[in-house]
């Protein structure tokens, strides 16, 4: 289990310390990505994924999360990175992803993806950089419904 402290704030891994409720809450009414998505999916998609929670340290309610999806040997997935609108402007955003690309480092995951639509600078600075579309291909399943 990785923790960390910072200006007033814990970031854990600690999959107990999670609110599913209010992470369901945050993405499935605020987050772009996941509008709409049922909690039964949050709690599985967490359940299968390393999560990453920032604490406040005085009251330890949680203000931001991200999750990474990965066989934890060559290949990781980051995603449902979301810090609570009161929270913002703080760094914690890159503060999540940072933690999440040196912890997954530790384990010798040698390529980290991502998808945003609005943040691809705060992912540079972290060292991210655009994909080669041709080596890439994607199967969206949703949208051969």
């Amino acid at each position: 289990m990785f923790t960390a402290t910072r200006d007033g704030y814990q970031l854990s891994t600690d999959p107990d310390r999670i609110d599913l409720g209010r992470v369901h809450h945050w993405l499935s009414t605020d987050a772009y990505w996941a509008l709409g998505r049922s909690r039964e999916t949050v709690a599985r998609a967490f359940a299968g994924s390393i999560a990453f929670g920032v604490y406040r340290a005085g009251d330890g309610a949680q203000v931001a999360v991200a999750r990474v999806v990965t066989d934890a040997a060559t290949f990781a997935w980051l995603c449902d990175v979301y810090v609570a609108r009161r929270e913002r402007g703080r760094g914690l955003g890159s503060w999540l992803a940072g933690a999440a690309r040196d912890h997954l480092a530790e384990l010798g995951v040698r390529r980290i993806l991502l998808a945003t639509a609005d943040a691809h600078g705060v992912y540079a600075k972290l060292g991210f950089i655009p994909v080669q579309p041709e080596r890439w291909m994607e199967l969206d399943q949703r949208l051969s419904r």
